[in-house]
């Protein structure tokens, strides 16, 4: 199993986006896929069209152990999914002065069901929630629009990815950054993707997701890209970046149209 932690402290930039429509290609591709929406705003469970409900048991009552990880999980199109509630905004002030609160995601992890790929998806910032994905996690993919800030921002997470590899998982390592809303025309995208490939070389994907209307609507219809538009360039760019995300695994899959 690959488990990965979706993270970028800023928001828009194609975060939850990504996590649904490389989950969506994953399983296509045939892998088993499970998303965890750690965000308070619930942005990626809303993607999915899973609406609140007080009687399903959510991210929330996973960490405070009121509920088994299996209990909370609901199926959306062939994925699986661990929802979200806005009771997450509350992580910092409950968890806080826990005892070893930092792995509490990790401790939840025993009751999953095997699946070939775990998606975290953090909330925009870089607290507890995403040191928690960050502490369960084996890898981290960043999404980032190619702009010279987002070169400033990346080095920041990286800085944190590496300290909590350092003092609390040691495994962890980025093994994907995504460049989103890519325009080729556009010089200063062209410039800032040269700069990211000189400082972190392969780990760049080669797949840029260009900027696509359909990637746009489709979280407002409830659908990830392949649903709501199979022959955009969104649909093509993802299914791509998901075939290069399998031959990290040592697969290289090209079942999919």
């Amino acid at each position: 199993m690959r488990t990965i932690a979706v993270v970028n402290q800023k928001g828009g930039v194609g975060k939850t986006t990504s996590v649904v429509n490389i989950g969506a290609g994953l399983t296509r591709l045939g892998y088993s896929v499970l998303l965890i929406d750690l965000d308070p705003q619930s942005h990626l469970t809303l993607s999915l069209s899973v609406e609140p409900d007080e009687t399903r048991a959510t991210m929330f009552d996973v960490l405070s152990d009121s509920a088994k990880l299996h209990q909370a999980i609901v199926d959306v199109e062939g994925m699986h999914l661990v929802p979200a509630s806005l009771d997450l905004a509350q992580v910092d002030a409950v968890f806080s002065a826990t005892s070893n609160w930092e792995f509490l995601l990790a401790d939840a992890l025993v009751d999953l069901p095997p699946v070939d790929f775990l998606l975290f998806d953090c909330p925009p910032n870089l607290g507890l929630l995403t040191v928690m994905s960050l502490c369960a996690a084996r890898e981290v993919f960043i999404p980032l629009q190619p702009e010279f800030l987002a070169l400033h921002g990346l080095g920041k997470l990286a800085e944190t990815v590496g300290a909590v590899k350092q003092r609390l998982n040691p495994p962890l390592e980025i093994t994907g950054i995504i460049a989103t809303r890519y325009q080729k025309r556009k010089k200063l995208n062209r410039e800032v993707i040269v700069k990211i490939r000189e400082y972190f070389g392969d780990i760049l994907f080669t797949t840029k997701i260009r900027d696509n209307i359909a990637v746009a609507e489709a979280p407002s219809f409830g659908q990830d890209i392949f649903r709501y538009s199979p022959h955009s360039n969104g649909a093509l760019d993802y299914i791509n970046l998901c075939r290069e995300i399998a031959a990290q695994s040592g697969r290289n899959d090209m079942s999919a149209p």
